[in-house]
């Protein structure tokens, strides 16, 4: 892992009018790392996201994503990343190998057909390859759209919400897929509203508030912000979530 941040945010600030979405945010990501960005509805995490994406200039501050200033250097930063927002950016007519073909076009490989043939293989999706999108399913759908984003190898991928409308057995294909990004050395900021979801992937965890990160840290990090616990001795009951993964993984 570099010792160079994959994301550095100094004093980042961004306002709607009279409205300040971000007012002074600092983050630092270690390269080859998932980390977790937390909050609410209108905290001011797809703000940030889009503009680390440079899709969206701040008002003051200054960010650098693999190692490159997003307001000067836009080019780069985009050569070096990837986004995926909250819903699939898949084209539905086209098939899962049509697709991914179609942007390694855009990205001007070499052979994008070997490169969409290898992401199908990497995100179990040989065998559905030649089928219209339209027919997957949506955790299918999502896999497809991260594979997508991987076409060209960036270094920094953005997950803005990826579970957004998924059931939990997709939700946990998706969960088993950023696990897979990370061990191969790609940079996951994780934008999410599901507590779990950065409790289960995130090694490192920033809590977005009003348009500044309240507390941060490893997750028993912030579990020591709270006074120790109280030992009580209870009888734990399946959730119903984990009762519906149990009986469809019965069935499959």
């Amino acid at each position: 892992m570099s010792s160079t941040p994959a994301i550095e945010v100094t004093a980042l600030t961004k306002a709607y009018g009279d409205l300040d979405v971000l007012r002074g945010v600092d983050l630092t990501v270690p390269a080859g790392s998932i980390h977790a960005l937390l909050g609410s509805n209108g905290a001011g995490k797809t703000t940030m996201i889009r503009i680390l994406a440079t899709l969206l200039r701040a008002d003051g501050g200054s960010a650098t994503v693999a190692g490159h200033d997003v307001a000067r250097e836009s080019a780069l930063v985009r050569g070096a990343i990837s986004l995926t927002g909250q819903f699939a950016a898949v084209d539905e007519i086209l098939t899962g190998r049509e697709n991914l073909v179609m942007v390694g076009r855009l990205r001007h490989l070499g052979d994008p057909r070997a490169t969409a043939d290898e992401l199908l293989e990497r995100f179990d999706l040989t065998d559905a390859g030649g089928r219209r999108v339209a027919t997957y399913s949506g955790g299918m759908r999502r896999r497809l759209d991260i594979a997508m984003s991987l076409v060209g190898d960036p270094t920094v991928l953005f997950l803005d919400e990826p579970t957004t409308g998924l059931d939990p057995q997709s939700r946990q294909e998706v969960w088993r897929t950023v696990r897979e990004l990370a061990g191969r050395g790609t940079t996951v900021l994780l934008t999410t509203q599901h507590l779990e979801e950065a409790e289960a992937l995130a090694d490192c965890i920033a809590i977005l508030h009003e348009g500044r990160i309240i507390a941060e840290g490893t997750l028993a990090d912030l579990k020591r912000l709270l006074p120790p616990a109280k030992v009580e001795y209870v009888e734990k009951q399946p959730s119903l979530e984990d009762v519906f993964l149990a009986v469809v993984g019965s069935r499959s």
